[in-house]
């Protein structure tokens, strides 16, 4: 394990020295809040509307229901993904290594040999299977034979995020004109764009499992890396990513759900320390096994977050997160 300071002391007991085929209890929750910061088209459906669903108002009016925004689980992860994908490739090339595959074996590389074949990872029909992405986020073999079973199970999970106010307060419907190149005017309206308005907020929850503190760190800078979510995102989908809490412990103490409604009954004081507030007191009594369970201080989030950010993506760190990952995959194919 690579040397950290007091930022690590928390979670350590959390995270494992290595990543196995076979996953334990060891779990850290990232308690995000996710700013819209400009029109950002949240929809799966043909019809180009909004995904939206109704919830109970709060914790306190659970008889009253609102229809809310949901921010789906994949549309989270899909960006997530390549933005760690994206991260890994440009940080491997800075850092003039290769990452190739040399007699049946995939690894970074100081300098290529004869007979070296760069590989590529992207999603989704060409994964390597053996980077801290795959490693991370899963990945399905498409080799007939043996591999096609050994699959790699995701160590990252996701929940749909919901709207902390209304739709009503936050949906719009943009129109969108074309443009006479001769005369410049708007001829006919072509249609419509629904959106969520600039400065909505979604509460997040993702959930990590059994993993080290390598694959902490690439979380913690995709996540703040990552930008551009939704459909439509060449002209908008701006979001920013602030990470409020970090909850460790066997198991997942909250959702993404339970925390919006949460947060819903404090409006008034909508901060880190309420929602750290609501944790401890609510949530790990809750807990199967709430002695395990801790819950990060503000100032301590803060700090894990800056050391991570922090931390370079040198030759030595690359190297580590993907020997971890080979090592992982000799495992589970040797089962």
């Amino acid at each position: 394990m690579m040397d950290t300071n007091n930022a690590f002391t928390k979670v350590q007991p959390y995270l494992v020295e290595q990543p196995q085929p076979i996953i334990r209890a060891e779990t850290i929750q990232l308690i995000l809040m996710r700013e819209i910061l400009d029109y950002t088209v949240l929809r799966t459906e043909e019809t180009r509307e909004l995904n939206t669903v109704h919830t109970p108002l709060s914790v306190g009016k659970v008889s009253e229901s609102v229809r809310r925004v949901a921010f789906l689980a994949t549309k989270q992860k899909a960006a997530e993904s390549r933005e760690l994908e994206h991260l890994l490739r440009t940080a491997t090339d800075k850092a003039g290594l290769k990452y190739i595959r040399r007699n049946n074996s995939v690894l970074l590389s100081d300098e290529a040999q004869r007979g070296d074949e760069e590989v590529v990872c992207y999603l989704k029909d060409n994964l390597c299977m053996q980077c801290p992405r795959c490693g991370l986020y899963g990945a399905t073999s498409t080799v007939a034979g043996q591999q096609e079973r050994a699959n790699i199970k995701h160590r990252v999970e996701y929940s749909t995020a919901f709207s902390l106010l209304p739709f009503d307060d936050i949906g719009t419907a943009l129109t969108f004109n074309a443009i006479n190149d001769s005369n410049q005017t708007t001829g006919q309206a072509l249609g419509q764009r629904f959106a969520v308005q600039p400065a909505s907020l979604f509460p997040s929850v993702i959930t990590l499992k059994s993993v080290t503190e390598r694959e902490l760190i690439l979380t913690i800078k995709t996540l703040l890396a990552c930008k551009s979510y939704g459909a439509e995102s060449r002209i908008g989908g701006d979001v920013r990513n602030t990470i409020w809490g970090v909850v460790a412990g066997w198991e997942e103490v909250i959702t993404s759900l339970e925390l919006t409604l949460e947060l819903a009954d404090h409006l008034e004081a909508l901060e880190p320390g309420k929602t750290k507030q609501i944790i401890e007191e609510k949530y790990k009594p809750m807990a199967g096994n709430p002695k395990q369970v801790v819950v990060l201080e503000p100032a301590e989030v803060e700090s894990l977050v800056k050391t991570c950010s922090e931390i370079e993506l040198d030759k030595t760190f690359l190297k580590s997160a993907y020997q971890d990952i080979a090592a992982y995959r000799a495992k589970q194919l040797a089962r």
